[in-house]
């Protein structure tokens, strides 16, 4: 599963030719947390409060990307990594 970044702990990953919706996995600790990329909400999983608000900020300023790397790894593209949330 591709690493396409990483932030204040957080590892985020996607999954070529995945399932719809639109969504990433995100990792903390021993925390595992799918997220919908268009509403960055957590759709499986469990996360710390304090770092789903990270990770709902940076969907917030990164969806454009975060869906062309959906679109993209659906099709067996490749990814480009995301800048981090600063």
């Amino acid at each position: 599963m591709p690493e396409i970044c990483r932030f204040n702990g957080i590892t985020i990953q996607m999954y070529a030719r995945e399932h719809n919706p639109p969504h990433f996995h995100a990792f903390y600790g021993s925390h595992e947390a799918i997220f919908d990329i268009r509403t960055g909400k957590i759709i499986e999983g469990s996360f710390p409060t304090n770092k789903e608000i990270l990770v709902t900020a940076w969907v917030i300023l990164r969806k454009k990307e975060l869906i062309k790397n959906w679109d993209n790894l659906t099709k067996g593209i490749g990814f480009d990594k995301i800048e981090p949330l600063r």
